[in-house]
C-alpha cells in the first residue's frame, strides 16, 4: 500500500510501511553520495531523539503541548533511541542545509510513529512533524546540540580506552626498566638509556593526552538548545528553556546546560576544534610510537632487531616466513586519516558565515570518524601488539656496549678532544670504546668496568658517582705517588 504526502514543492507517494516522510525521500535522493547515514555515527541519532523527547516533555509540562500528543512523541522518540527505526534514516551524512534533512527525518519518523500509536495508522492528523515534534526547536539549535551531546558520549569510550593504554604503558615501563639499550638522535647512535626510560616518555605523554581529552569533553556540556533559528529563542514558550534542560539531564544522565550566549553557540565551532585537536594529538602520538616500534623491530637479520613485535598474521604472498608489523602500520594509517579529518573540521569551522555555521554535516562525519577509529584501534593495538611486545635484550645491550657514544664519558674525564679521538679510533678500527681506552692505558680494567657500564650511564646519579670515584682514585694515586717521591728523595 502507498500513502500520499505533500510539501511546498508538491506531492509524493510513499510506501505505507515507511515511517519517514516526503522531506526524507527528497533528501535521500539529493544526497546519495557516501552511503553513510546518521545511524553510522555512534550516539548521534540517539542524541537527536533524546532532544525530541526532552522537548516534548518540557512543552507538555509548561502547557504548550497536549499530554496525549506529548506521551506519544516521548514513546516514539524512545523507540528511535532504542534503535527500532534505524532503517528509517536513509539520508547521507553529507547534506546541504546544515542538517535540516536529518532533523526533519527524525521529526517525520517520530510523528508517523506517534500518530500510529494514537490512531492506528501513519500520517500527521494528530501529531505533525513541525508543529508538534519540532515545537520550540530549529535545526539550527537541534543539530549542534546533538553534535555536542554526541561528542560527550563518544569521548567517554575513547577516554576509557586511553586509560587502558596508559595502564599498559605503565606496566611496560616497569617491566623494561632493566633493559639497557642505545638511544638514537637523528637516527644516529647516542648514549645508553633503558627501554623503560624510553617507554616512560610514552607513558607521560599519554597521561597528558588523557587529561586533555577529559578537559575537552567538559566543553561539550554547554549546548545551544533553545537558541532556535539564530540565537534569539524565537518560537519557544515561557519556561521552556529551563524545563528542556532539566528533562535532558534526566534522560541522558549528563549535566548539560545552556550556553552563556546562544549567538556564540550558533556562529562558532571552537568546541569542535578543541575536541578534534586533542584527538589529533592522540593519533599523532600513537603514530610516532608505532613508527618507533617498526624501526626498532626491523629485521630480523638486517635491521635494528631490538624489539620482538608479536606476529599476528603472515606478511607476504611471495616471501615465505616474512612477518610484517601490521598493528603499528594500522595505527600509522589511522593517524593519517585523523589528521586529514582535523583539517576538514578546521576548514568547516572557519567557513561559517554570519549567524550560523551550516557545515556541521562534514564536521559530524570527520570528527566522529576520527573518534571511532581511535576508540576501535587503541584496544586492538594494546591487545595485539603492546601487551606482548618484548625486547631482544642481548641485541639491545650489544648495541649499547659497542656504541662510540660511550666516549662521552671519556670527554667528561679528559676533555672533548681526547673523547673525539677515542670515538674516531674505535669507529675506524671497529673496536669498542673500552678496548681503545685500555689499549691507550687511559683507564684500568676496573675503572673501565664502572665508568663505561652502559647501565650506569642511564642513571645520572650513578654516572656522577662513577666519575667522582675515578677522580678520587686519581687524586689518591697522585698523593701516594708524591709521598713515595718524597721518601725516595729523603733517602
Amino acid at each position: 500500500m502507498m500513502r500520499k504526502e505533500s510539501d511546498v514543492l508538491g506531492e509524493m507517494m510513499l510506501p505505507d510501511e515507511a515511517y519517514y516522510g516526503i522531506q526524507t525521500v527528497r533528501a535521500r535522493d539529493n544526497f546519495a553520495v557516501s552511503g553513510r547515514t546518521a545511524v553510522d555515527v555512534p550516539h548521534y541519532l540517539w542524541s537527536v531523539a533524546a532532544i525530541k523527547q526532552a522537548a516534548a516533555k518540557a512543552n507538555c509540562k509548561i502547557g504548550a503541548l497536549d499530554e496525549k500528543l506529548a506521551d506519544a512523541i516521548v514513546q516514539a522518540s524512545q523507540e528511535v533511541m532504542d534503535h527500532r527505526f534505524d532503517d528509517q534514516f536513509p539520508i547521507d551524512i553529507f547534506q546541504g542545509g546544515g542538517g535540516t534533512s536529518t532533523n526533519m527525518n527524525a521529526n517525520e519518523v517520530i510523528a508517523n510513529r506517534a500518530n500510529e500509536m494514537i490512531t492506528g495508522q501513519k500520517g500527521y492528523d494528530q501529531v505533525h512533524p513541525n508543529t508538534h515534534v519540532n515545537m520550540g526547536q530549529s535545526t539550527n539549535d537541534v543539530i549542534p546540540a546533538a553534535m555536542k551531546m554526541t561528542c560527550r558520549l563518544n569521548l567517554h569510550q575513547l577516554i576509557k580506552e586511553v586509560a587502558a593504554l596508559e595502564a599498559m604503558l605503565e606496566e611496560k615501563t616497569q617491566a623494561f626498566e632493566h633493559v639497557v639499550k642505545l638511544a638514537r638522535t637523528c637516527l644516529q647512535d647516542a648514549v645508553p638509556i633503558t627501554l623503560g626510560q624510553q617507554f616512560s616518555g610514552y607513558l607521560h605523554q599519554v597521561r597528558r593526552l588523557h587529561l586533555a581529552l577529559k578537559t575537552a569533553s567538559e566543553q561539550t556540556l554547554d549546548l545551544p538548545l533553545g537558541a532556535t533559528a539564530v540565537g534569539t529563542g524565537l518560537s519557544t514558550h515561557e519556561g521552556y528553556l529551563e524545563q528542556v534542560y532539566t528533562e535532558l539531564r534526566e534522560i541522558t544522565g549528563e549535566q548539560f546546560i545552556a550556553e552563556d550566549n546562544f549567538f556564540d553557540g550558533l556562529q562558532n565551532g571552537d568546541a569542535y576544534l578543541e575536541v578534534a585537536a586533542q584527538i589529533k594529538k592522540l593519533a599523532t602520538f600513537l603514530s610516532k610510537m608505532a613508527t618507533d616500534f617498526r624501526i626498532q623491530g626491523s629485521g630480523p637479520r638486517a635491521g635494528f632487531n631490538e624489539l620482538f613485535i608479536p606476529a599476528v598474521q603472515p606478511g607476504s604472498s611471495i616471501m615465505p616466513g616474512k612477518i610484517n608489523p601490521v598493528m603499528p602500520e594500522l595505527i600509522n594509517q589511522i593517524a593519517y586519516q585523523v589528521i586529514g579529518n582535523d583539517v576538514s573540521i578546521t576548514m568547516a569551522v572557519e567557513g561559517g558565515e554570519l549567524d550560523l555555521n551550516v557545515w556541521e554535516p562534514v564536521i559530524i562525519k570527520a570528527l566522529f570518524e576520527s573518534c571511532t577509529l581511535l576508540t576501535n584501534a587503541i584496544p586492538l593495538f594494546v591487545d595485539k601488539c603492546l601487551k606482548d611486545l618484548q625486547p631482544n635484550e642481548a641485541v639491545c645491550r650489544e648495541y649499547a656496549e659497542k656504541s662510540t657514544a660511550l666516549a662521552t664519558v671519556i670527554a667528561t674525564l679528559f676533555g672533548y678532544k681526547v673523547g673525539s679521538r677515542i670515538a674516531t679510533t674505535a669507529f675506524e678500527q671497529n673496536l669498542s670504546v673500552r678496548e681503545v681506552v685500555l689499549a691507550e692505558q687511559l683507564l684500568t680494567p676496573a675503572q673501565a668496568d664502572y665508568l663505561l657500564d652502559p647501565m650506569v650511564m642511564t642513571d645520572p646519579k650513578a654516572s656522577a658517582a662513577a666519575v667522582k670515584r675515578y677522580q678520587q682514585e686519581v687524586a689518591d694515586s697522585a698523593s701516594a705517588s708524591g709521598l713515595q717521591k718524597t721518601i725516595e728523595e729523603t733517602a
